[in-house]
């Protein structure tokens, strides 16, 4: 399992255990409630899956670029329903 694949699992097994839906996780991330998720959100989701301190911050860089299909620097719901679809397909 490559470095990413173990961060997405990681973030899976939050949501799973967590959340009843991806959108009530998405929504308890949104602190500002925007529809859209900061780089400072997304570092409050990687910290809650226990993602190392010292990469939180180069992490959730590399998955707003991955994930950020409109270019505007955050994520939105369907740009993480994307991202939380990837990792269920990766599992089956």
């Amino acid at each position: 399992m490559s470095t990413k694949e173990q961060i997405l699992y990681k973030i899976q097994i939050l949501i799973t255990n967590n959340f009843k839906t991806p959108e009530e996780a998405f929504a308890f991330f949104d602190k500002d409630s925007s529809a859209k998720l900061e780089k400072s959100e997304i570092v409050a989701l990687l910290k809650q899956a226990e993602i190392n301190g010292f990469i939180r911050g180069i992490v959730s860089s590399k998955l707003i670029e991955g994930y950020d299909k409109d270019g505007d620097g955050l994520i939105s719901w369907e740009e993480f329903k994307f991202a939380i679809d990837e990792i269920a397909d990766k599992d089956k």
